[in-house]
């Protein structure tokens, strides 16, 4: 019993330190940056949020398919294009796993994606800060957070054995998706996307008002290994 409500307390005041470094960062984007106000959620683009994940899991479908397009870019016309600004239609919090390239499992390429990237996917101040330099400045109009099969920080969340350096900093981010879990490694990732995509959805005020605003929709998924297919949690 005890245990449990250090647990508990542990996740509020992880919670309430990752919003209020969110609110810092907001002020300070906001104060530095001209157009990083309502204007800037005017996205590059002329897609919807729902249509702007329909074109990323279209991506991954061809992907998954072995049909991808966008290696057929003339990249040295996209880093021209790309030089002096950048236009990316979604945003990602993915794994750091070196069997998750982001831009390939969605078929897109150079200024379509904004790539945020840590071990088990999960949600810190920095992240948050990163992501939402992407919704207010950037204008993407879908957020994914995207686990994958296989994750060896969820992993070793489970069985929570010493580990060497820092490593286990990243236990309590990811406890709350081990108690789901059951003991089950699939449904641990899963549970653990949801719970991440869930706290950026509350605890930034700037993704919270762009989702309301119909300016965002913000979802969590997991790519299979195997089969390099994305779906939807």
């Amino acid at each position: 019993m005890g245990h449990e409500r250090c647990d508990v307390d542990l996740g509020r005041r992880q919670l309430l330190h990752t919003a209020i470094y969110s609110a810092l960062i907001g002020t300070a984007i906001e104060a530095t940056i001209p157009f990083a106000g309502a204007e800037a959620l005017n996205a590059p683009t002329d897609l919807s949020p729902e249509a702007a994940l329909k074109k990323l899991l279209e991506g991954n479908q061809r992907a998954a398919t072995g049909k991808l397009t966008s290696v057929e870019r003339d990249l040295a016309i996209l880093r021209e294009h790309t030089v002096n600004k950048q236009e990316p239609f979604a945003a990602l919090l993915s794994c750091a796993d070196s069997r998750v390239p982001v831009e390939l499992i969605f078929d897109q390429t150079i200024g379509d994606l904004f790539v945020t990237r840590v071990a088990g996917n999960i949600v810190t101040p920095e992240i948050i800060a990163s992501l939402e330099y992407g919704v207010a400045v950037l204008g993407v109009e879908t957020l994914v957070v995207l686990g994958h099969s296989s994750c060896g920080a969820v992993k070793a969340a489970m069985k929570a054995e010493a580990v060497p350096g820092q490593i286990s900093t990243l236990y309590p981010h990811l406890r709350q998706a081990v108690q789901q879990s059951g003991g089950s490694l699939e449904k641990a990732i899963e549970a653990n996307a949801k719970i991440q995509a869930e706290l950026l959805r509350t605890s930034s005020t700037v993704i919270r008002e762009a989702i309301a605003a119909g300016k965002l929709k913000v979802e969590s998924g997991v790519y299979d290994l195997a089969s390099g297919k994305v779906t939807l949690s």
